[in-house]
């Protein structure tokens, strides 16, 4: 099989590439690596959630936050620069992304906690969850991650979703929305051809 960015390991060269991205309001001075997700630089859709997470709900204090499919940790970062009070969960399948996130996280002087998916305590339950989820890993594949992790979600918290409108993000938006029981799924912004999907909280009753 070819290698993805999406691979738990990679062949490619393992040596860290410099990397400057804009988050949190200020220019950071990064590493990231090859077979790592967009290895130059913020990649459009990221950047278009990391813009508008005023459209999602707020972020509650000493939420658990978690970035699901974390890359070279932008998203992840990011929750840890603005929510200094969080607690930051990074998860990742590469093994190469993991590693190039905990970097990033220690240049800053961030904790946060970098895992594989299988490796996340299965009693930990989510506030808020912020992805840019891998859509390319196949129909099928995305639904159960998706189902995994928004079953993971406390009762109040919600998850913020970036999805390409030519990828399937109003028909992803639909099924998510009649797969999660108690919560409603929605588009609460669209910009540069990206959608952003809200899953809300569960309602009681």
């Amino acid at each position: 099989m070819s290698e993805h960015y999406f691979s738990p390991t990679s062949a490619t060269d393992a040596s860290r590439l410099p990397l400057t991205a804009r988050l949190a309001g200020a220019e950071r001075d990064l590493v990231t690596s090859r077979a790592v997700f967009s290895a130059r630089g913020l990649d459009k859709a990221t950047a278009v959630l990391l813009d508008r997470l005023d459209t999602l709900a707020p972020v509650p204090a000493g939420a658990r936050i978690l970035d699901l499919g974390c890359g070279w940790g932008p998203i992840a970062l990011s929750a840890a620069l603005l929510h200094p009070d969080a607690e930051v969960w990074a998860v990742d399948v590469s093994e190469r992304a993991r590693e190039v996130t905990a970097e990033n996280a220690e240049r800053l002087g961030l904790q946060v906690h970098v895992a594989a998916p299988d490796d996340v305590p299965s009693e930990l339950l989510f506030d808020t969850i912020w992805s840019n989820p891998p859509i390319r890993i196949g129909k099928q594949e995305l639904h159960d991650l998706l189902l995994r992790w928004c079953g993971r979600l406390s009762a109040p918290g919600t998850a913020g979703l970036v999805v390409g409108r030519n990828l399937g993000a109003d028909p992803l938006a639909a099924w998510l929305d009649g797969q999660l029981p108690g919560r409603t799924v929605q588009k609460v912004a669209s910009a540069k051809g990206f959608r952003i999907l809200e899953v809300g909280p569960r309602e009681e009753g």
